[in-house]
């Protein structure tokens, strides 16, 4: 996943700040007035967690917080700027607010430095609330048991049917509104054709890149050799356009899952710059040569977000088409058993995943990455120290080099982030096993012993 281009503004507040009396005070209030960023607050006591829940509340933005840092929030003030308004609330405590260009700000509160703010606060609503907010919520997804008529069951529940991966007996239902798909998944809980009812996530679609320069690789197609696995490497990503000279020899037919992909322009989709970043990695990782391939297949097309029943259709398809290494440079806080469950039985017959973890920093799992059968992949440098911008829980298993620079129609761009890990980290197994005439899935280990997490600190 590409990080966008950040402006930072780092304010470390220090001095005295209005405090409210706790006796004869009203009901504590905190108002953002999100159009012109003028804060009124009157508040007693209140923990810093639930403050900083009631600013990503209002504002939408991801909030981070040292983890064990702790203060009292008790201000009394009205019509405040910004930042007088977060020196106030934050008392001696330092902040960051990053602006982001393609999605929400973020606001890093800590007492030692802006990198140990790993953890992510949630907004100030029910828990029940912001678990709905992650799924689609006029969708689920349903796997049936053999013989059995999704048809049918759709007609029986109101529902249309808009994806289908028949040999998985799997299907994506589409209802008029949340409700409807509550009610549906409740009705088929008990229903002895039903193997499997889950929740459909969203995926965010990755962002474009930034010019730079940079020159062309230099690597050959060479034959296969015989009784070799014959890498195809499946890189479920968005559409993508050809590269030019002869990098195009070792891309196969794209598959596409979605209609309206790119396939020209100017600019480098995110997959033509996966695809890359990867033949880079490949070249350096084979000596130059190399009989790989890469298989794109297009989840997104011109749709803003994928899910992870079209992530799971693409992974199906790239299987299908040969696939034995699957790049997977996406990713959502959303657990999906459906997905997991088909990444499990693809392991077991030797298929390998390499999945981004994700640009923030913080320790919570991030899907598909935090599945046990994939290797998860976060950025940063050599020495295996993880960026600032990258996710470090524990369910990361290798760092890769956060950057690349790939040529596009004579310019290059500039590639930043967990998603040009995972390429470069799959091109590298996948010239590793081809260097050695094996299985990927038998240079696993190496590339996880090669690229451990050193530490944790940025």
């Amino acid at each position: 996943m590409t990080r966008s281009l950040k402006i930072f503004l780092c304010v470390l507040p220090l001095g005295i700040f209005l405090f409210a009396p706790n006796n004869l005070r009203a009901a504590d209030t905190f108002t953002w007035r999100t159009n012109d960023n003028r804060i009124s607050a009157e508040i007693g006591s209140w923990p810093l967690p639930k403050l900083l829940g009631k600013v990503s509340e209002q504002t939408g933005w991801k909030v981070f917080l040292e983890p064990g840092t702790t203060h009292d929030v008790s201000v009394k003030f009205n019509n405040l700027s910004l930042g007088n308004a977060l020196r106030s609330l934050l008392g001696d405590l330092n902040f960051a607010l990053v602006p982001e260009t393609n999605g929400p700000s973020k606001l890093f509160v800590f007492r030692t430095s802006l990198h140990q703010a790993t953890q992510l606060i949630s907004p100030a609503q029910s828990a029940d609330a912001g678990k709905k907010s992650k799924r689609i919520r006029n969708e689920i997804v349903v796997t049936l048991k053999p013989g059995a008529n999704i048809d049918e069951i759709a007609r029986a529940l109101g529902a249309k049917v808009t994806g289908r991966i028949d040999a998985l007996n799997t299907y994506r239902l589409l209802f008029d509104d949340e409700a409807a798909a509550d009610a549906a998944r409740a009705a088929l809980t008990n229903n002895p054709d039903v193997a499997a009812i889950d929740y459909n996530y969203p995926i965010e679609r990755p962002q474009p890149m930034q010019g730079v320069l940079a020159n062309v690789p230099d690597l050959q197609l060479k034959p296969r050799a015989p009784g070799d696995c014959g890498i195809v490497i499946g890189l479920i990503d968005t559409s993508m356009q050809r590269l030019g000279g002869n990098l195009d020899t070792f891309v196969m037919t794209p598959i596409s899952v979605a209609e309206g992909g790119q396939t020209s322009g100017s600019v480098p989709t995110h997959a033509t710059s996966m695809a890359e970043t990867l033949l880079r990695s490949l070249q350096q990782a084979s000596g130059g040569q190399t009989s790989a391939k890469i298989l794109p297949v297009d989840v997104y097309g011109r749709n803003q977000t994928t899910s992870t029943f079209d992530v799971a259709n693409g992974i199906y398809r790239a299987i299908n088409g040969g696939a034995n290494v699957i790049n997977l440079s996406l990713g959502s806080d959303g657990d999906s058993t459906m997905l997991h469950n088909l990444i499990r039985s693809a392991s077991q017959k030797g298929i390998v995943f390499f999945a981004a973890a994700g640009n923030e920093p913080v320790t919570s799992p991030y899907y598909p990455a935090a599945y046990p059968e994939v290797t998860a992949v976060t950025a940063g440098d050599r020495q295996g120290q993880i960026a600032s911008y990258a996710n470090r829980g524990d369910f990361v298993d290798v760092v890769g080099p956060g950057s690349s620079i790939i040529n596009f129609n004579g310019q290059a761009w500039f590639v930043s982030g967990t998603s040009a890990a995972t390429a470069y980290v799959t091109g590298m197994a996948a010239g590793l096993a081809d260097s050695r005439q094996v299985c990927p899935g038998d240079v696993v280990g190496s590339i996880r012993s090669q690229l451990a997490v050193q530490s944790s600190e940025p």
